[in-house]
């Protein structure tokens, strides 16, 4: 039996996790599974690290062996240590950026979308002219005005990033307006947060997930590019873009160095999207 508007429902069935790792593909299920993964060890970095990542252990430029993974640097520190603290570094703020400017950005999108009339239209002005700019190179005048640091990459790096999430639960909000059960809950007389809880916001949610879960691998180029021109944490930071760019002059002689690095934003970025790939599959296919 089906409830009126603003009685309550019956309860829905129960999460099937099976049936949502089969509609996202056995593929993609490895990069859903991978992010909670590397989050967990990104912030256990700093007590995993088989070697201290600040202090010379062993010699310098040596090749990656059984004793030290991917090698050493050029004064003897474990890179393999360094590597795994600069994806704490890295993939910790790209989930800090995606996490603020998602609720930031939905807020804004919600209330805009809710209110209507001509709040609605000068918010959607503001979304439409942050959108438009090119944010990352403003966000790059931005760090480079104010300084260098990890702390300020990531404010520039909000300041432009919430629109997307804004335009997004705005759209969605419009979109379910127009639905037959939310217009049957507003003849009821549901109106404000009742409303916004339990009519509009669980239609909104699958699409900012979906939004968020493909973005972050946009996030962790975006905060590498910074890093690697200097604009991320000071030497002798292990930040993974600015310790490929400070041993690029070694690419012909010591490889490791350079590339490993390289190749770990690249797996980050690419776990990123098959996990954003998977949610989107797993969720429109429910």
């Amino acid at each position: 039996m089906t409830g009126r508007p603003g009685q309550d429902t019956p309860a829905r069935p129960r999460f099937n996790w099976r049936d949502f790792f089969r509609r996202a593909g056995w593929l993609e299920s490895i990069g859903i599974v991978g992010v909670p993964v590397v989050t967990v060890l990104a912030v256990l970095a700093p007590w995993i690290t088989p070697f201290d990542p600040q202090l010379r252990v062993a010699g310098a430029y040596l090749p990656p062996s059984a004793g030290h993974w991917f090698g050493t640097d050029e004064i003897g520190r474990d890179l393999f240590s360094r590597i795994i603290l600069g994806v704490r570094y890295t993939w910790l703020s790209g989930l800090a950026v995606i996490g603020f400017t998602l609720i930031v950005g939905s807020l804004v999108g919600l209330i805009s979308g809710l209110m209507g009339g001509k709040v609605d239209l000068v918010v959607e002005r503001i979304v439409d002219l942050f959108i438009v700019l090119p944010s990352t190179l403003i966000a790059l005048a931005f760090v480079a005005a104010v300084g260098p640091g990890l702390v300020n990459t990531m404010i520039a790096l909000a300041i432009f990033w919430w629109p997307w999430y804004a335009r997004i639960s705005h759209d969605e909000i419009r979109r379910l307006k127009a639905r037959p059960h939310v217009e049957a809950a507003r003849m009821a007389g549901v109106r404000g947060p009742r409303l916004l809880l339990r009519y509009l916001l669980p239609g909104v949610v699958p699409a900012l997930l979906i939004g968020a879960s493909l973005d972050l691998a946009n996030v962790i180029m975006t905060l590498s590019l910074m890093s690697f021109l200097g604009l991320g944490l000071p030497a002798p930071a292990p930040e993974l873009g600015a310790m490929t760019s400070r041993t690029l002059d070694s690419l012909t002689v010591h490889w490791w160095l350079p590339i490993l690095p390289a190749a770990i934003i690249f797996f980050l970025c690419l776990l990123a999207n098959l996990a954003g790939d998977g949610i989107r599959a797993a969720l429109r296919g429910a």
